[in-house]
């Protein structure tokens, strides 16, 4: 218990600091943008004899009045692909001083949902030492909770990626938890699960064995990981001990900290796992850097704007983005005092792992902006607009979660992507994943209404040129053999929401491959039939 009273009085110290200083950053956002431009400051200070540095002039921005006007107007936007060929391509060669100073030994594959090969993310010194610190905030404020002493003594499971990293000529490569995990500090090894043997397992399904085979040997009081397989996880512990339910091995289970994809899809299938006795906790650590987490106060995220990471925001619109998610207007990237609640932006960011002006693919909405408080909306290349029907996945995971609810069913999976018909106009065929009776028809038109009742452009578009939608019915792990074939499956992948291109090919090749070994129910709005 004595490891338990001070690590409880030092995060409760901590946190009333914290949350003091929260309060008075929130009460004037002009602190927030003061914090901000020190950050840039020190990014712009740190990388300016790199060779990105010297090419965009940092040393000339640090000299400007105003360097955050500076900054937006010198350096350009970089995609990932122009800023690998043209800089992170030498870094991963072994070049020194390419983006950000010194070797980088590390670098983060991302979980590739939308193509064949994962982007290459730099990973610096700094960075990790930065992701740490924002860790142990995020424990800090566990203090809010009120848990007792003994929680603060549990075990933490981390159900990450693989800590036996691939050599790439000196450095080294593989998802950023297996990357984090394998730096754990000494001091939390003993509470954290599981063993280092076990986290350097690559093969995801040998790991999720290992980990049922060793789970009553520990007394995990917080969970992390991606929902899905975090969910397989605990179905398996239950099923192999023929537990009740995961309490019985693990009583003191108080905190689910989750990330990677909306949770709402999951929720339902979680409270019964966990039967409401555990908080959940949003996260939001990208390959790129950890943007923000959920506190046991709040409802929503908060942007973690001094933490070594720069801030801009793109509105998330027509007069930015074409219908494939591509950026086309450069000039209006916004900082953190000029964002509005309710848009959606893409978001910007510049980092201490030589990321700068870099658009990292997600969008984000804020529900609170002096709090900074948001949500994530979907992926700049994830929505659907075929004739103008501007449908995100934020509309598409609401819409799937409510209908869940409704119905009292679990769905934790679903796709939908948009063709031609044969008249010329479109549809969007969607594919849902049950191991529970539906009622496809009727579910195929509520969630057509409810589709309606989110998004007006898809009402519009309902009446003209996006003709029909067409809902498919298919087993759940029909969706993860899928993720295996593509070689996907795992704790750090998850399953695309909206397929385009070669990924939509791929996707139907497949189905068609299963459809006699599956029974499957398609329902096609102009005919009302279903077909088994």
């Amino acid at each position: 218990m004595i490891v338990g009273t001070i690590l409880k009085g030092a995060s409760s110290l901590a946190q009333k600091k914290n949350n003091k200083k929260s309060q008075q950053l929130t009460e004037k956002m002009e602190s927030v943008v003061e914090k901000q431009e020190e950050v840039l400051t020190k990014l712009l200070s740190k990388a300016k004899k790199t060779e990105f540095g010297e090419k965009f002039n940092f040393t000339g921005i640090l000299k400007s009045e105003n360097i955050r006007e500076a900054y937006r107007q010198q350096v350009p936007i970089f995609q990932y692909d122009l800023m690998f060929k043209q800089f992170w391509c030498k870094t991963l060669e072994g070049k020194e001083d390419v983006t950000w100073p010194g070797k980088i030994s590390n670098f983060a594959l991302t979980s590739g949902t939308t193509s064949a090969s994962s982007k290459r993310i730099p990973v610096s010194k700094q960075m990790i030492k930065s992701i740490k610190k924002v860790c142990l905030k995020q424990a800090v404020s566990l203090a809010d909770l009120k848990f007792p002493t003994s929680f603060y003594e549990k075990d933490v499971l981390f159900v990450g990626g693989s800590t036996d990293l691939t050599k790439i000529n000196s450095q080294w490569e593989g998802d950023l938890s297996g990357i984090l995990t394998g730096k754990v500090p000494h001091w939390l090894n003993p509470y954290s699960k599981p063993s280092k043997k076990i986290r350097a397992i690559s093969d995801w399904e040998e790991k999720l064995e290992m980990i049922v085979d060793n789970a009553h040997k520990w007394d995990v009081g917080m969970v992390c990981g991606v929902p899905a397989w975090v969910q397989i996880l605990l179905n398996r512990i239950v099923e192999k001990y023929e537990l009740k339910d995961i309490f019985e091995i693990w009583p003191d289970l108080r905190v689910y900290i989750h990330g990677g994809v909306s949770f709402d899809p999951y929720e339902k299938s979680f409270n019964e796992l966990l039967g409401g006795k555990v908080v959940y906790l949003d996260t939001y650590l990208a390959s790129e850097g950890f943007i923000g987490f959920q506190k046991g106060t709040e409802d929503y995220m908060q942007l973690v704007f001094d933490a070594n990471i720069y801030f801009e925001f793109i509105p998330f619109n027509a007069d930015h983005f074409d219908e494939d998610g591509n950026l086309m207007n450069f000039s209006d990237a916004l900082t953190v005092d000029e964002i509005e609640e309710g848009k959606d932006y893409a978001l910007l960011i510049s980092t201490n792992s030589g990321s700068f002006r870099y658009l990292i693919g997600d969008t984000i909405q804020f529900v609170d902006a002096q709090k900074l408080l948001f949500r994530i909306t979907g992926r700049t290349k994830h929505f659907l607009s075929m004739c103008g029907e501007h449908l995100s996945v934020d509309n598409m995971t609401q819409a799937i979660s409510d209908l869940s609810y409704r119905h009292n069913i679990a769905i934790e999976e679903f796709a939908v992507l948009g063709k031609e018909t044969e008249s010329g106009n479109f549809m969007h065929k969607w594919f849902i994943a049950s191991d529970s009776p539906i009622n496809a028809l009727q579910f195929k038109e509520e969630l057509d209404e409810k589709l309606k009742e989110l998004n007006d452009d898809y009402i519009t578009e309902r009446k003209f040129a996006l003709e029909r939608i067409e809902l498919e019915v298919l087993p759940t792990d029909v969706f993860y053999n899928f993720l295996k074939l593509r070689d996907k499956y795992g704790s750090q992948h998850k399953f695309p929401r909206v397929m385009k291109g070669q990924l939509a090919s791929d996707w139907e090749k497949y189905i068609h491959s299963i459809a006699e070994e599956y029974s499957m129910l398609s329902v096609y709005e102009d005919t009302g039939a279903v077909l088994v």
